[in-house]
């Protein structure tokens, strides 16, 4: 447990808490969130996820501006429904994205893990396309990857972050209750 593990920590967990209670503070701290895990994931050699906090960067600008168009005039970002033919092409993607990712870190890199490390990153990318969409369903699709990042990161001896995942995978199931409760509402309400 390093001290950069220690501040990248708090700072996910608020950014998480943030964007489930859907705030627009939660882009600018998540942005930091990133900048300290890209670190964290190089020192320790998990480099799709290193990687991925680049990507995430570029998702979390996309999303900052997709919800500045979704705020209504209470200053809440209102929810969008998720097409199945979305949901089924991010799905795809994001397994053609780990084959690939899996294939080249696991042949070209000392990656510790390049598989599960290719598959978590590629898919948390669909995942948070999905939250700048404003789609509740990818709080779904982070709760099995959070879970799943739960025991890549004891493996990894990341305990801090492990135990971080654990608590944002709470914070995934309160956020979907919240985001959903905030669908059914804004079918009744003007936008």
């Amino acid at each position: 447990m390093s001290p950069l593990e220690i501040v990248a920590v708090v700072v996910s967990f608020a950014g998480i808490w943030l964007t489930a209670r859907r705030r627009m503070l939660c882009w600018p701290v998540n942005l930091l969130a990133c900048a300290l895990y890209a670190k964290l994931f190089l020192d320790v050699r998990l480099y799709a996820d290193m990687v991925l906090q680049g990507a995430f960067g570029i998702a979390i600008l996309y999303g900052w501006l997709a919800w500045l168009r979704g705020v209504r005039d209470s200053g809440v970002v209102a929810v969008a429904p998720l097409p199945a033919r979305q949901a089924v092409a991010g799905l795809a993607i994001g397994a053609i994205a780990a084959a690939s990712v899996g294939w080249l870190t696991s042949r070209y890199t000392d990656a510790a893990l390049p598989w599960m490390d290719a598959t978590l990153s590629s898919f948390s990318l669909v995942a948070q396309y999905w939250t700048a969409r404003r789609h509740a369903e990818s709080w779904l699709l982070w709760i099995i990857v959070d879970v799943t990042y739960v025991g890549m990161f004891i493996v990894k001896a990341l305990w801090l972050t492990a135990g971080l995942y654990a608590a944002i995978t709470l914070l995934a199931v309160l956020g979907y209750r919240q985001w959903r409760r905030g669908a059914r509402r804004g079918r009744h309400a003007p936008a």
